[in-house]
């Protein structure tokens, strides 16, 4: 039986990497890398719990906040090595993570076919660590799944054109049908339901204060979890959350928790990635603090809306009703059953 050597290391990979690994161990021999990019037991352990998949078969302690470089080598370094034991027949790498170009540059380098899922996705911001993540990753895969035709362009605009790339939906979807059956309400009151992580938005101790005062200004209650890089952030800034009385500032959780939680809020606030597809495919209008997105789709009639400089628009724009709906922009639910045909085809596993 030929050997597929998954990597991940982030929530959002524990995520997509469920129904893929459901749907790789029929057919291979599918083992599991988590680098420990995400070290809170609360944003890892819980995943795989909840998803009812296997504990990963290597678990690397290389969370923490190390600089990008370190943590980037230090992952190659036991990547590497557990190749040269293992011997796969192809690696998968998902998303754009620093475990994404860690895996994928070991595999360039000892020659081990690469297969990215979610490939093609640019935000054409190069000041995010992803963007540069995601590009090297597909311009080295073999195989590059694709959950839009806007992905599809977007390599073509670089010259990536070759037969391995494939239109195959969102693995997000198939994940989000294995747990619908979970999820429920929450909170027995009207509520925005808000996360936020990313360095520029929590990183800088003014922009950071600015965005609690604009949530605890809002209308409605706000239920936060709290990434661990935020309220490591809120500590060192000296930010009382006392002082946010319509702010519930929770422990971070775990999907289906986290589904629950926007299924039944008024509106999301966030700067996730995912997140943006989730409030898409449960259909519930979206605010994202960030300047642009890799997700244009979800802007269509107004789902998802950017906002970035001007922070104090979220307070009227958690209002706007968004238009028609168009069902079924990332799939059917089914991208990890043809992704897993396609490997087989392409790699004449």
């Amino acid at each position: 039986m030929k050997t597929i050597l998954s990597i991940i290391g982030a929530r959002p990979q524990f995520i997509k990497h469920a129904p893929m690994q459901l749907a790789l161990q029929k057919r291979f021999k599918a083992l599991t890398i988590h680098t420990g990019q995400h070290y809170d037991k609360n944003m890892s352990d819980v995943f795989f719990a909840e998803l009812g998949i296997p504990q990963p078969d290597y678990l690397f302690d290389l969370g923490g906040s190390k600089p990008q470089g370190e943590q980037t080598g230090l992952m190659m370094a036991k990547i590497e090595a557990v190749c040269q034991d293992v011997q796969p027949d192809a690696m998968l790498v998902y998303g754009d993570t620093n475990s994404t170009l860690a895996g994928t540059l070991v595999a360039a380098k000892m020659h081990i076919p690469i297969i990215h899922v979610e490939a093609g996705l640019r935000s054409y911001n190069r000041e995010m660590p992803e963007e540069i993540n995601r590009i090297v990753a597909d311009e080295f895969a073999d195989i590059l799944l694709c959950p839009t035709g806007q992905a599809v362009e977007n390599l073509k605009k670089e010259g990536i054109t070759h037969d391995g790339i494939h239109l195959c939906g969102d693995v997000m979807c198939d994940s989000l049908k294995l747990v619908e059956a979970s999820i429920k309400r929450m909170a027995d009151y009207p509520y925005y339901f808000v996360t936020l992580h990313r360095p520029y938005n929590v990183d800088d101790q003014s922009r950071l204060k600015r965005l609690l005062q604009t949530f605890e200004g809002l209308d409605k209650k706000v239920v936060f979890p709290i990434h661990p890089r935020t309220i490591s952030k809120i500590k060192s800034f000296g930010l009382d959350l006392n002082d946010f009385s319509n702010i519930q500032f929770i422990e971070p959780i775990g999907y289906i928790e986290s589904l629950s939680y926007q299924k039944y809020a008024d509106c999301i606030i966030t700067d996730s990635g995912g997140m943006q597809k989730e409030a898409y495919m449960l259909q519930k209008k979206c605010i994202t603090v960030r300047s642009e997105t890799e997700w244009t789709e979800t802007l269509s009639n107004g789902w998802n809306t950017l906002i970035f400089d001007h922070i104090e628009e979220i307070a009227h724009r958690v209002h706007e009703l968004p238009g028609a709906y168009t069902p079924n922009i990332y799939g059917d639910g089914n991208a990890a059953t043809e992704i897993v045909t396609i490997i087989q085809a392409k790699l004449g596993l």
